[in-house]
């Protein structure tokens, strides 16, 4: 019945929704969410050992 009305494109939601749960759970380490490093190449380390403690279990 909703489809009808909303014609929803599947694949891009299940990839959307992906993308912000990754998102997320980035958001889980305090110092990302806040972003206390004032440099960028920091930022991007501290982004990259989070996506790290992600990706391994």
């Amino acid at each position: 019945r909703g489809e009808s009305r909303c014609r929803l494109n599947r694949k891009a939601y299940r990839r959307r929704n992906v993308v912000e749960r990754c998102f997320n759970r980035l958001k889980h380490n305090k110092a990302l969410a806040t972003r206390y490093d004032k440099r960028a190449r920091h930022h991007q380390a501290l982004v990259t050992l989070a996506c790290l403690r992600l990706w391994l279990p």
